[in-house]
């Protein structure tokens, strides 16, 4: 079974997925990089250049083929959980996981990034600093409805939050590696 990291943007499902792969001895995979690698090219240029609506077809089909495999950590994209068929088959192939963290606290993670160069792109058409509370309004319900466990990460470190997750793991995925 996969150990599946779900939660908006800059909630820390990577940071937090590699330390848990680490720890468990579990392959880490990131979606959204694994996504860039296959079309070749960054999500802000693809989403520029072919739209949402490919975009997600494009993460639909790996998180398929992602959880033909057993053993991971998978990190999908934020917007993962908007198709009900992910959903299902990370629930199915996995124990899924909601990184909750307030939106002050995503709004500076993604400035931050902003800053350094990584620009992500709108969801909806605005500033996306600015359309954080109206996305997460409308994935908040799917991201609870998905969650086989809920941790806030708002004021935990990413080594906090993997040793909570890993403490809260069913007995049969904590130190599995498959």
């Amino acid at each position: 079974m996969n150990i599946v990291l779900i939660g908006y943007r800059c909630s820390g499902k990577t940071s937090v997925g590699r330390l848990l792969a680490g720890k468990l001895g579990r392959e880490f995979v990131d979606l959204d990089s694994l996504l860039e690698d296959h079309a070749g090219t960054s999500i802000e240029s693809l989403v520029a250049d072919r739209g949402w609506e490919f975009f997600r077809r494009l993460e639909q089909d790996l998180v398929a083929e992602v959880c033909r495999k057993d053993g991971l950590v998978i990190a999908p994209g934020g917007g993962a959980v908007i198709e009900q068929e992910n959903v299902c088959l990370l629930r199915k192939k996995g124990f899924v996981v909601w990184l909750k963290v307030e939106t002050s606290i995503l709004r500076a993670r993604m400035l931050k990034e902003e800053q350094a160069g990584k620009v992500r792109p709108s969801l909806t058409g605005s500033d996306s600093l600015v359309e954080i509370e109206e996305v997460l309004a409308l994935r908040t319900p799917l991201y609870h409805q998905a969650a086989d466990l809920v941790v806030d990460t708002t004021h935990l470190s990413a080594e906090e939050v993997a040793r909570a997750i890993m403490g809260k793991l069913p007995v049969g995925l904590r130190g599995q590696s498959g």
